[in-house]
């Protein structure tokens, strides 16, 4: 039988903080460590989602809400059927639809403008376990995009974490802004050509 015992307790001391959030990864890291070290990992931090029929303004809030930019739609039994991004919401693509619809813009669904699972390409769990966040960066960059699903094999497969290029760079103390993935990639070039 297990035996059980009552903690110590002590009073709150004047001027406790709160445990700043974390999201789960290391405050610093350098280009060469772990991959797993820059990524998401949704076993810790939940997802942030959004159904495929809410408007882009409302997708828009959750992203602000939950300081990211980017959210994984859902469509039925909760399986990951797009995703959609900041820039997807604030670009042109948006005022396309509403005017080919001739709809107002705030009526535009996230479902219309997102890209569908069959266009996301995802990194593999166990190729990302053996990666170092250089890699991750190169992968990155190849692809154009400030962000990469990771998937973990089963059946049914499910996406395990996210990189996030604003992310990384926060990690590595490299300031980046949301919107100059051009110059991002660049800044982290110079610290990975620096770091060979």
């Amino acid at each position: 039988m297990t035996r059980f015992r009552p903690l110590h307790r002590t009073r709150l001391l004047p001027g406790t903080l709160i445990c700043p959030f974390d999201s789960g990864l290391s405050a610093r890291v350098e280009i060469t460590d772990p991959a797993l070290a820059v990524m998401t990992d949704l076993r810790r931090v939940p997802a942030v989602t959004i159904p495929a029929d809410s408007a882009i303004d409302v997708a828009m809030q959750r992203m602000m809400h939950a300081g990211v930019r980017l959210l994984l739609v859902l469509g039925e039994y909760a399986a990951v059927v797009g995703l959609v991004t900041a820039r997807d919401i604030m670009g042109e693509k948006p005022v396309r639809i509403a005017a080919a619809n001739r709809i107002p813009r705030d009526a535009v669904k996230v479902g219309e403008i997102m890209v569908p699972e069959g266009q996301i390409e995802v990194l593999d769990l166990a190729e990302v376990g053996r990666s170092a966040v250089g890699d991750v960066v190169l992968t990155l960059r190849e692809a154009g995009r400030q962000h990469a699903l990771v998937m973990e094999a089963g059946d049914p497969p499910q996406i395990r974490g996210i990189f996030s290029i604003s992310q990384i760079g926060r990690q590595l103390g490299v300031k980046i802004q949301s919107t100059a993935v051009v110059q991002s990639f660049a800044e982290l070039e110079h610290l990975l050509v620096n770091s060979s």
